[in-house]
């Protein structure tokens, strides 16, 4: 592995319960409701008759209702331009949030809260003199106040001008915007995080034959995801690839990993090991062997393990990218730590705030160790995109790593 104010957490800070002098109505030339019939998409909806749409087609009996369960759920309306918010007005139904944000977005990705409550009680929340503005607004809905059941709301409706700030074209939403690591798409943008971190590249796949000794005690580090020979995956890699195609470059120097498994030793594996594995990442078979190995010691275990604690893509890639470092045992234990100061989304907790604890954690746990002591990776990668409620990792992505910087444009 290579190196006006209420706080959730470390460095995210909402409105509390109601916006400034929300007693004082709008202007009239900012009273023009801009969110009629606007295309409308949901993280989830419970079925047709619930859809997304519903909250927006000035229906007072129709909703859009999520799935049922604890966790983060969301509506998102498309405004089809840059417009000021200044606001919103929701109807809930009996399946109401008791913590919920609204939030505002030019891009889709990158949020700003320009509301946002621990103590809602359903009903209809009119929120005035938001000041907003963005082509998008979202209700994103962390707790459910009912024991039972999702989120449901009967409206949505957003006021500001009439006219826009920047007009820009009207494009579908994409089908994975809502989707977990389990999409082909979000999983991609998983990986290229981690190699950003790893590689210093957003091109993992030039880095199979990646090999070397960066000095924190885990001897060699190697290949896609920094396979190491002093922590046994390295070790299942090489007997896997043998498995696949006995005879290989690698096969003569399986005696010395495991001789050296569980420490910082070279020997046996000394001089000719590392032009080997070089040799070897040529090879198409030894390729699928470490994109295989990866994805069962690391990428699943993690993903599983964020999707039973209720946690969208950024938590699961956060989860992913501990174990990539700490190993799976590693991440259970900062989860273990991360409960101990909040809940989890599946256990009805707010899902910033756990996800800001989980990072707290994993920060302690770097710094335990001299060689990934640098905690960048999580402090201007994952922290922001927490920052920036981007729990479903949508891009654009904005990030540094080790001083530089990174960009992807999707999904």
């Amino acid at each position: 592995m290579r190196i006006r104010t209420l706080a959730l957490g470390a460095g995210i800070t909402v409105l509390l319960c109601v916006p400034l002098a929300i007693s004082v109505a709008a202007s009239a030339n900012s009273d023009v409701l801009i969110s009629r019939g606007r295309p409308a998409i949901a993280s989830s909806e419970r079925g047709g008759v619930w859809e997304a749409g519903q909250a927006t087609d000035s229906d007072p009996s129709s909703r859009w209702e999520s799935a049922p369960g604890p966790g983060t759920q969301w509506v998102r309306i498309d405004l089809g331009g840059v417009r000021d918010i200044d606001r919103v007005v929701l109807r809930w139904d009996k399946t109401y949030a008791r913590t919920y944000r609204v939030q505002t977005s030019v891009d889709g990705a990158n949020w700003t809260d320009v509301y946002a409550t621990r103590a809602g009680n359903g009903g209809v929340d009119d929120l005035k003199r938001l000041g907003g503005s963005g082509r998008y607004v979202r209700v994103l809905a962390t707790q459910r106040a009912a024991s039972t059941g999702g989120y449901a709301l009967f409206e949505i409706k957003a006021y500001g001008p009439s006219a826009l700030i920047k007009a820009v074209a009207v494009h579908p939403a994409g089908g994975s915007i809502a989707a977990g690591l389990e999409d082909r798409r979000k999983k991609e943008t998983a990986l290229e995080l981690v190699s950003s971190a790893e590689n210093s590249t957003l091109s993992w796949r030039q880095e199979y034959g990646y090999i070397e000794d960066i000095g924190d005690g885990r001897g060699y580090t190697a290949g896609i995801v920094g396979f190491c020979s002093g922590t046994s995956d390295m070790l299942e890699v090489v007997e896997e690839y043998t498995r696949r195609e006995p005879g290989n470059v690698l096969a003569a120097y399986l005696p010395a990993l495991r001789t050296v498994d569980g420490s910082d030793s070279h020997a046996g594996l000394d001089p000719g090991f590392p032009a080997a594995w070089k040799a070897a990442s040529r090879d198409p078979v030894f390729q699928k062997v470490q994109e295989d190995e990866r994805d069962k010691m690391y990428f699943w275990p993690a993903v599983r393990l964020a999707r039973t604690d209720g946690l969208r893509a950024l938590g699961q890639f956060a989860y992913y990218d501990a174990a990539v470092m700490h190993g799976v045992s590693g991440l259970k234990s900062i989860r273990q730590h991360a409960l101990t100061s909040a809940k989890s989304p599946a256990q009805g907790g707010d899902e910033p705030a756990y996800l800001d604890a989980f990072l707290d954690a994993r920060v302690r746990e770097m710094r335990t160790e001299e060689a990934h002591s640098d905690t960048t990776r999580v402090d201007t990668a994952q922290r922001l995109f927490l920052r920036r409620s981007n729990l479903d990792l949508a891009g654009p992505l904005t990030w540094k790593v080790y001083g530089d910087q990174y960009r992807i444009s999707g999904p």
